[in-house]
């Protein structure tokens, strides 16, 4: 399908069920291997960056998703502010795109408008993508940062050691109840 500026949301996607996202792909390949993008924000005021890692199940008895960002991420302040955000998937001929929204701050540039992604608000007010072929909107449920005597095998431990060399270099875990899960027709 080829996608214009002016399909609307309903033309693109259709809804379907949290626990049918493993329809749309394996989900460990979804937080393992694959790139998807985090979004948060309204309107003409919203960030995006390339997630990587995460997964999904159940918290609190509500179909979840969780994330790691770093704490000096500008979407993570867009989250703790709009307390929604949605998880992105796209088709691989769009990885140079999200690879961009990864690669500097929506903090003190215009990059959402440099994007070639064409920018698409939900039924809910939330921001994505026409070309994303699966979007996951979540509503904020927690935010953690773990310690490092959180973690106990020596795998995880090295992890930490590299990973949080620098304070900004910690990771905040963000877990969201799954509201609604689109995905392209």
């Amino acid at each position: 399908m080829k996608i214009s500026k002016k399909m609307s949301f309903s033309q693109l996607f259709k809804q379907m069920l949290p626990e049918e996202i493993c329809a749309y792909g394996n989900v460990f390949t979804m937080v393992g291997k694959d790139f998807y993008v985090i979004t948060s924000g309204k309107g003409d005021h919203y960030n995006s960056m390339i997630g990587s890692g995460g997964g999904f199940g159940l918290l609190f008895k509500k179909p979840s998703a969780w994330c790691t960002l770093r704490t000096d991420r500008y979407t993570l302040e867009l989250i703790q502010k709009e307390q929604t955000y949605t998880l992105s998937y796209f088709p691989n001929e769009y990885k140079g795109q999200m690879l961009f929204l990864g690669s500097k701050t929506g903090r003190d540039s215009e990059k959402m408008k440099e994007t070639r992604l064409i920018a698409i608000q939900t039924p809910s007010g939330n921001m994505s993508f026409k070309e994303a072929g699966l979007i996951i909107e979540c509503k904020l449920t927690q935010i953690t940062t773990p310690g490092r005597n959180d973690f106990y095998s020596q795998e995880a431990k090295d992890y930490i050691r590299d990973a949080y060399k620098a304070p900004n270099d910690y990771r905040k875990y963000v877990f969201g109840e799954i509201t609604h899960v689109w995905v392209k027709k």
